[in-house]
């Protein structure tokens, strides 16, 4: 059933250029766009090295839309656009995945807006089950899911008129850059793949940073889960896990410390309106053990020749896991360390961030 087009007036003179005759063939739609806002009941967080969350391009058109993926289950999305783009003009694309628990709101709609000034179509998307895309109960993990969402994206831009369907990279952020890889396996209609302060999320829920988790350790959080899932299926409320902390203590450890400048301030923190702040970034308990069996990395090279990029700051504590990537990986393959950033500096520190790098690399795969 084709669902009603809402075109915002101010977008109007955007869609002149022929994006609007991509819509009317298919189920996507779009809404009203409203740039995200900092929280400012919160502590400012640290903003130096040009932290900006929340930046908000001058160059670019904005588009709220929505589509389906694999299993009817409707994908979010911020588009943005070039300003320069000329009708009946063809763009390569860019789709960008946000950290595992945070929304498009959250670094990836800056770096999707980042890279349109460059020249690219841009895509910042929620992952099914967080933000404002379909899936129930909210804050699920389910891997195979969210694989297929950045192949939904590629089906949308690959459909758009304003897109060249055979110039489509991604870029993932800390967990989405191991859902990204695990799409990329079986998707070729991706050509390029960039991550950033990547997160095997397979890895660092079965062995823990470092593999600092033994496997004692391991069973009681699958012994928990599972006598959960009986308190649940009897009506019992459903509890969420790990996360970030919502107060700091004399105890909290260092990567909490980070992670808690950035979703907890004015910084970073933002909550999908309807959304019970309480529960953001935390996925809920029964689910989070289905990350035990993803195995993003495992035939990773069967991408190749398809090129693969991976950005990681030199002190951050997820550095382990793009150089497993990069490990595994065949040419052309590149590994590219940030001296003196952590892992969540690389979520929205645009004095460290490397566009240069990201737009040089996708112009060279992509055209």
């Amino acid at each position: 059933m084709l669902k009603k087009l809402i075109i915002p007036a101010a977008l109007g003179a955007a869609l002149a250029f022929g994006g609007l005759t991509a819509f009317a063939a298919d189920t996507s739609y779009e809404r009203p766009y409203t740039a995200a806002q900092p929280d400012r009941t919160l502590a400012a967080g640290d903003s130096s090295r040009g932290a900006d969350n929340f930046y908000q391009s001058r160059d670019v058109t904005a588009r709220k839309v929505f589509f389906d993926n694999l299993y009817d289950m409707k994908v979010a999305g911020n588009l943005y656009l070039p300003k320069t783009i000329k009708a009946g003009e063809k763009l390569p694309a860019v789709i960008v995945g946000h950290p595992m628990g945070a929304v498009k709101e959250q670094s990836a709609s800056m770096y999707a807006q980042k890279m349109a000034e460059k020249g690219f179509v841009t895509l910042a998307i929620d992952l099914s089950y967080w933000g404002e895309s379909g899936g129930t109960p909210r804050n699920s993990v389910n891997p195979d899911t969210y694989a297929e969402d950045f192949s939904a994206a590629v089906d949308y831009l690959g459909t758009r008129d304003f897109v060249d369907r055979e110039k489509i990279g991604v870029i993932g952020i800390c967990g989405s850059g191991s859902f990204a890889i695990s799409a990329a396996k079986i998707d070729p209609r991706i050509k390029a793949i960039a991550t950033v302060s990547m997160y095997d999320m397979g890895s660092a829920n079965r062995n823990g940073l470092k593999r600092s988790l033994s496997l004692d350790e391991r069973k009681a959080i699958l012994k928990k889960a599972a006598e959960q899932r009986y308190k649940e299926f009897e009506g019992g409320n459903r509890e969420y896990t790990s996360g970030t902390t919502h107060e700091l203590t004399k105890d909290t450890d260092p990567v909490q410390r980070e992670f808690y400048d950035f979703y907890r301030t004015q910084r970073g923190s933002y909550t999908t309106p309807g959304e019970d702040p309480a529960h953001t970034t935390h996925p809920t308990l029964t689910s989070n053990v289905k990350f035990m069996n993803f195995y993003p990395f495992e035939d990773i090279d069967t991408i190749s020749p398809r090129p693969l990029l991976f950005i990681a700051g030199s002190e951050a504590h997820s550095l382990e896991f793009s150089e497993d990537a990069y490990r595994r990986a065949r040419e052309p393959k590149e590994l590219y360390i940030i001296p003196g950033a952590g892992h969540v500096d690389l979520y929205d520190r645009t004095d460290l961030i490397p566009f240069d790098k990201l737009t040089s690399f996708f112009r060279q795969w992509l055209g």
